[in-house]
């Protein structure tokens, strides 16, 4: 038997022998504690006790394997160490001599490597992956891995790396969390909205009234009875006809346009994505028991932002907002960073000038007060573009007066940058490491300097140099910014875990959170919790001091501004 009083850590993971659960304790000084092995039926009330008695540190091969059966069971654990998620972190990062070898059996089954490439990835939303649980682990199988990345840790050269594999633990036992809890989700709001948008729910194969009165304009306008606006060949063919030369029928290019059938084509093109994303047939899919429960992937990016499988959970549309509602005695604590990766940037490269433009609730004017642009706009425009390595445009002409003015800022990022056009590799604050070149990349640049070398072999090399310069000069900021994101989480759930539980409850959030307050959202840089009405205050205080805890952790000794735009509320609905 594990003497739970004493255990400091629990390995779980299969028995080879007879199949069944087999779980290892260990104190602090890495002695053992006793082990037990259990029948799958028995595991729980196992599980429970000892979690009750000594809260220790579990080691499993996936929290996504174990950890849902659990929270659906009413138990909740307080600490766990990822063995999948760390494995990705140790093997791929440059801060160790020596990584962790690969190994294809500590692989995730969802995709670990989503690439970042433009502007575009602030919006990622569902990725296709699989959510099925894999074979559980042997345990003499799960202790030599541990073993391995305890060793990896050891060699490390600070505290970096251990603190990024407990936050990404720890964002693990979030993700689940708020798959089990749900985001609370009102049908009859959802459903009133569309009606409003879109008209009544149309019959299958017809177009909502709205979209159709919509198509009929468009069609009259362009003179083409037939056309329909759902098929782009069609109706860029449409457009061309009627003098309108555009390339493609994306709205950004339909917005240059100056023509009638511009605006009622961006209308129907708004409520057609309305009706296909997050329509009736959404609503029916993804909506149970007034709870939307999407699956998070920690680290479904190659910058350690999280993914979604199904549901469209990273891209909830503003227009939906409002159907993000609290159970009746209950409240919502909405909360969001303004601009998080440029302060990331300023903590980051320690630029005091940077961190003092940071001051306040809107960085883009603290730039227009340092003297280096003149108008907010402009403020914008040179801040992402030093962050996403424009090099034309407002951003590429106001790129010198930023490094003039910001020069430790600017001098990471086009540090980053060279690094990635060489072919090397960068890291985040805490050690998290780009991907290397791939075959395609390296094939490029050798053909480049073959002597036989053409000029378009010169020119492919050098536009994938810059590819990849633009792609680590943003992965250090947004893969940092990740990180401060999952120091939030992480103090957020510890200090909502110390509230008392609700007097009225919220059934629908589950055995673990239907008593209390609870994480129920998370993008990025935004978070929303779910309260119970008489906690609101202290939740939202939890928030706050959360994000104050984050950038002490991350950035200590160093005085930046994260604010956030906080506020207690029936729905999500954000002001426009």
């Amino acid at each position: 038997m594990i003497e739970s009083a004493a255990v400091h850590e629990v390995v779980l993971g299969r028995s080879a022998r007879s199949g069944h659960w087999r779980l290892l304790g260990f104190g602090t000084d890495g002695a053992s504690r006793g082990e037990a092995e259990v029948a799958a039926d028995d595991l729980h009330g196992v599980l429970a006790e000892i979690e009750e008695a000594a809260k220790p540190r579990w080691v499993v091969r996936s929290l996504r394997e174990v950890y849902p059966p659990l929270l659906a069971a009413g138990i909740r654990i307080r600490r766990a160490h990822d063995l999948l998620l760390c494995h990705a972190i140790l093997r791929d990062t440059a801060s160790l001599r020596e990584p962790l070898a690969a190994s294809s059996r500590w692989v995730r089954a969802d995709p670990l490597t989503i690439p970042i490439s433009s502007p575009g990835l602030f919006d990622l939303s569902d990725v296709s992956a699989s959510t099925a649980a894999e074979e559980p682990a042997e345990i003499d199988e799960l202790l030599a891995e541990y073993a391995r990345q305890r060793e990896a840790l050891r060699r490390a050269p600070d505290g970096r790396l251990a603190l990024l594999c407990a936050a990404e633990s720890t964002g693990a036992l979030v993700a689940e969390e708020m798959t089990a809890a749900g985001l609370p989700w009102s049908t009859a709001v959802h459903e009133g909205l569309l009606a409003e948008a879109l008209g009544p729910r149309p019959v299958p194969g017809a177009r909502p009234a709205r979209m159709a009165e919509l198509a009929v304009t468009i069609a009259t306008t362009l003179e083409d009875p037939s056309l329909n606006p759902d098929s782009p060949p069609r109706l860029l063919k449409s457009l061309r006809r009627a003098g309108i030369l555009v390339d493609s029928t994306s709205r950004w290019e339909l917005g240059e346009v100056e023509h009638p059938v511009v605006e009622p084509l961006l209308a129907y093109k708004k409520l057609a994505r309305l009706y296909s994303a997050n329509g009736w047939q959404w609503l029916s899919e993804w909506v149970r028991d007034e709870r939307f429960r999407p699956v998070y992937l920690t680290g479904g990016v190659v910058t350690g932002r999280w993914a979604s499988s199904g549901g469209g959970a990273l891209q909830i549309p503003r227009s939906l907002r409002p159907a993000v509602r609290a159970d009746e005695g209950w409240a919502l604590v909405c909360a969001d960073v303004a601009q998080l990766e440029p302060r990331v940037l300023a903590a980051m490269s320690k630029d005091r000038a940077m961190a003092a433009a940071a001051r306040g609730a809107d960085l883009y004017e603290g730039v227009v007060r340092s003297g280096a642009v003149q108008t907010r706009q402009e403020a914008k425009y040179a801040v992402l573009g030093a962050m996403y390595g424009a090099t034309t445009g407002p951003s590429g002409r106001l790129g010198p007066r930023l490094r003039s003015v910001f020069p430790r800022a600017m001098a990471l990022v086009d540090g980053a940058a060279r690094t990635g056009e060489d072919g090397g590799v960068v890291s985040t604050l805490l050690g998290r490491s780009s991907p290397r070149p791939d075959a395609a990349w390296t094939a490029a640049q050798s053909r480049a300097s073959d002597p036989e070398a053409d000029g378009a072999d010169e020119r492919t090399a050098r536009s994938r140099a810059r590819d990849r310069g633009r792609f680590t000069r943003n992965f250090v900021v947004q893969g940092t910014a990740a990180e401060w994101s999952l120091l939030w989480l992480a103090e957020i759930r510890h200090r909502l875990s110390a509230l008392p539980e609700a007097a009225v409850p919220a059934t629908g959030s589950g055995p673990v959170f239907g008593r209390r307050a609870h994480l129920a959202f998370f993008l990025h840089d935004e978070v929303i919790v779910h309260t119970p009405a008489e906690l609101a205050e202290e939740a939202a205080r939890a928030v706050r001091e959360s994000a104050e805890a984050a950038t002490r952790r991350l950035f200590p000794g160093f005085e930046i501004d994260i604010p956030l735009d906080l506020r207690i509320a029936e729905d999500a609905g954000k002001a426009s």
